[in-house]
């Protein structure tokens, strides 16, 4: 984690910035080539896509809401070293505009819930999809309340997705945590 953190020190903002894109970018392209590989026809992977108002309400912003209210609950338990993860996230967050916190948390919740639902759920099952998601987040490996909250947040945004079959739903609540952890983070003293 020290080295992480010095590593994170000495890129500017909008290096750091840049390297977020750029790992996004990279899981859409991942995204994407899967896509092509692993389905018959295109049209099939986008059924999964349903315009659902209520359905976005109780199974994506509520359940999003829900684990903002969790992670908030641990962050005041646990000491500030329990959830420290080498001073990315604020690093990401602290020093953007509110339109610059939507912009990042819709990003990463459209690549990574494309990837993560949207591919390998669809494919290998909601265990591999939720466990995969957390591997992803490797810089929480060593930190055992940083990596239960990701692994129960990724079998909450895959349930979600098991109950509506719309990625919209995931996409959502993914969105929703990323939003209001990110304003939170940008505007805490």
């Amino acid at each position: 984690m020290t080295k992480q953190r010095e590593i994170v020190k000495q890129l500017t903002d909008k290096e750091l910035k840049q390297q977020l894109i750029f790992s996004q970018l990279l899981l859409l392209g991942l995204t994407i080539l899967l896509s092509f590989l692993l389905f018959d026809k295109m049209t099939d992977w986008l059924g999964y896509f349903t315009f659902q108002i209520s359905d976005f309400i109780y199974y994506g912003i509520l359940p999003g809401i829900f684990i903002v209210c969790i992670d908030l609950l641990l962050m005041y338990i646990f000491p500030n070293k329990y959830y420290d993860d080498g001073g990315i996230n604020d690093r990401i967050f602290k020093n953007r505009s509110i339109r610059g916190v939507f912009g990042i948390a819709l990003l990463v919740a459209v690549t990574e819930e494309l990837l993560f639902r949207g591919v390998i759920q669809i494919v290998f099952g909601y265990t591999v999809a939720s466990l995969l998601f957390a591997l992803v987040h490797v810089r929480y490996l060593n930190k055992p309340v940083l990596l239960v909250s990701v692994l129960f947040i990724s079998f909450l945004i895959g349930y979600m997705f098991v109950l509506t079959e719309n990625l919209l739903v995931a996409i959502i609540a993914h969105f929703t945590v990323d939003f209001v952890l990110g304003v939170i983070i940008r505007f805490k003293k």
